[in-house]
């Protein structure tokens, strides 16, 4: 449900995009807050950087408006939009120092020469770069770079930011590193940020909320707990970190509960979306809300390890249960080692104040 206690910073209203006779949105309505970090998570060809090249003026909607605070932007050409973009690639001058590179901008909206020196300092402060400011692009690195076209995006103090998968370029700790830095500039410029990205971890990781889309449409909107502990359909349970899903079939319905039989032969309670009495639909429950062993809780049957992962801090088993297979997570604590192994027979339950019945 919309909240309607805080200031809409971006309406979209039933927009959709076609070209051709390919519909890549689906009349697509949702709001962003002020001060918000949104992210729009998909695969590809989800409509997200459809969405996000409408939002910045790069395409116009075929059906459907675009507000920036109460103010329709659907005609309005990209340099007239308070709305600034950072791509993958940075796109920064190589031929100018970091300092010119976020001045640019600045000087073409004619802001006095005083005024755009002072806000580049801040800028080049602002990401920590402050004794670089002479510097060519090409003497940075990947993740300096990053920030230095984060600086220049953010120096006209635009209504609205865009990203477009601005971290797949570096390497893996410097990705992690650049979220926590992403969430701290968010907070300090006071500014929305919209954020196009295929990886869940970094959904999860950085965003106020998440729009999860798929096939032209949006799938679920929530927070990132929301969207991975309350799933509202199947897709968004398998695009949004590891589940099962085991086939049941649903004997009761009472409002956001369900009764279900499983392909076992036990019958469980759980909460449900979308489900009927009397038809097929699946129990999605993460590894690790399934016990193993003396952790085993609800719903318990009997299985054989098949397979058994060692990662440090945890371990991944693959569990067959009368020609099911099941992943489970155990965390390892104090240097505990796997204490199950390939052949074993375990006990195996289900958190079911965890797991979620999802109609077909």
């Amino acid at each position: 449900m919309p909240d309607r206690s805080r200031k809409k910073c971006v309406e979209i209203r039933g927009v959709s995009k076609s070209f051709g006779q390919y519909q890549a949105l689906k009349t697509v309505s949702f709001d962003i807050y002020d001060n918000e970090f949104m992210t729009l998570l998909g695969p590809s060809g989800c409509g997200k950087t459809t969405l996000l090249r409408m939002l910045a003026g790069f395409a116009t909607p075929s059906e459907g408006e675009i507000l920036i605070h109460g103010k329709d932007i659907k005609t309005l050409p990209p340099h007239r939009r308070r709305v600034n973009t950072v791509f993958q690639s940075y796109a920064l001058f190589p031929h100018m120092t970091l300092a010119q590179n976020i001045a640019f901008g600045l000087e073409n909206l004619g802001w006095e020469k005083d005024r755009r020196q002072a806000r580049v300092a801040r800028m080049l402060e602002m990401v920590h770069m402050e004794h670089f400011a002479h510097r060519k692009p090409s003497e940075l690195s990947g993740g300096q770079r990053q920030r230095i076209a984060l600086a220049r995006a953010l120096a006209p103090e635009p209504e609205v930011l865009l990203l477009d998968e601005p971290l797949s370029a570096l390497d893996l700790k410097l990705r992690q590193a650049m979220r926590d830095e992403l969430q701290q500039l968010q907070r300090q410029a006071g500014i929305t940020f919209i954020f196009v990205t295929h990886d869940q971890q970094e959904a999860l990781d950085m965003s106020d909320r998440i729009c999860v889309l798929g096939q032209g449409e949006v799938q679920q909107i929530g927070s990132p707990a929301a969207i991975y502990e309350e799933p509202a359909n199947r897709f968004v349970a398998d695009f949004i970190g590891d589940t099962n899903f085991l086939d049941v079939a649903v004997l009761d319905v009472t409002g956001d509960k369900a009764r279900a039989r499983t392909a076992f032969g036990t019958e469980i309670d759980a909460a449900q979306q979308g489900c009927r009495s009397g038809q097929p639909a699946v129990l999605s429950i993460r590894p690790e809300h399934i016990g193993l062993g003396v952790e085993a809780r609800g719903g318990i049957v009997e299985g054989r390890v098949v397979a058994r992962k060692y990662l440090g801090t945890y371990s991944q088993y693959v569990i067959d249960i009368d020609g099911t297979t099941i992943a489970a997570s155990r965390w390892l604590e104090n240097g505990q080692r796997p204490d199950m192994a390939v052949g074993d027979l375990v006990r195996v339950g289900i958190d079911l104040a965890k797991a979620r019945i999802l109609g077909s």
